[in-house]
């Protein structure tokens, strides 16, 4: 097919050279405009439009273009944009959704689904149109999610099966879509204070909060980042350390992975082994 892509983040990459590789005529690349990035204040490009430039496909920042493009079709992976719907009058166009609509439809339906402790998530595979996340849906895919999986675990299998289920669908016909059925549930953008860990909260919260991704807290003033943790069952006063163990509101995790402030991330044995937390410290305070 003749195709336009609508995309800007890492994880719009793969469907993107999966239409290439599977022998789409991509006509016209739409992403974010360069982002000035660094000391030295240099002119980066979204990941989209570096892959877009290496595949020799003709990149855009202005979203009208593809009107002009001699598409047939636009796939939307994770653009970040609102499209018009003079835009969408134009040129009928498909988005890859990382939720089980109408399951999670917004800007964060990965992280809102661990923490809400959701079993199971997945990909669809819908007919975009101006209402957020409401279009009907040609297909979808399920994945379970690990007890233990973190976002950024999680995020690379939705892609694969996004991926996959986008060449699919292309590849064997759209199809006629079906409407969305269920109650909506909305994922709005995560706000930089649900990161932060509130170890009176229960040890499950806090878990899912960790593998939610760019958890944190404090030590000795300092903010500590923590990476990955396990679930560990008897409890400790909330913020209290012994060994590796945190307590929670309701029982402890396990840490496995921290990075202190200004450090690369580290095993969470050898920041101990360095900071050597005493009996009366609490992290958090």
């Amino acid at each position: 097919m003749k195709l336009a892509f609508l995309g800007t983040p890492e994880v719009a990459v793969p469907p993107l050279r999966a239409l290439v590789a599977d022998g789409h005529d991509v006509r016209l690349v739409v992403t974010r405009a360069d982002k000035r990035r660094g000391r030295g204040g240099a002119l980066m490009p979204s990941p989209v439009k570096a892959a877009a430039q290496e595949l020799g496909l003709p990149v855009t920042d202005q979203i009208d273009e593809v009107m002009d493009a001699g598409a047939e079709l636009g796939v939307v992976v994770a653009f970040g944009r609102l499209i018009k719907p003079h835009v969408l009058d134009a040129l009928p166009m498909v988005n890859v959704h990382f939720s089980l609509l109408p399951r999670w439809r917004g800007a964060a339906p990965l992280e809102r689904a661990i923490l809400a402790g959701d079993a199971e998530t997945g990909v669809c595979l819908m007919q975009l149109e101006e209402g957020l996340d409401t279009g009907p849906v040609y297909g979808c895919t399920k994945l379970e999610i690990g007890a233990e999986e973190t976002a950024a675990e999680l995020r690379a299998r939705l892609v694969n099966a996004g991926t996959e289920l986008l060449v699919d669908s292309l590849r064997n016909g759209l199809g006629t879509p079906t409407l969305q059925e269920g109650e909506p549930t909305y994922a709005d953008k995560i706000d930089p204070t649900e990161h932060h860990i509130d170890w009176t909260q229960p040890a499950a919260v806090v878990h899912r909060v960790i593998r939610a991704g760019d958890a944190w807290t404090t030590f000795r003033g300092k903010r500590l980042k923590i990476v990955r943790a396990h679930l560990s069952g008897n409890g400790l006063a909330p913020g209290a350390v012994d060994g590796l163990r945190v307590g929670t509101g309701d029982g402890a995790v396990e840490l496995v992975e921290v990075q202190p402030e200004g450090k690369a991330p580290m095993v969470a044995a050898d920041w101990r082994n360095g900071a050597r937390p005493r009996s009366d410290e609490r992290l958090g305070e």
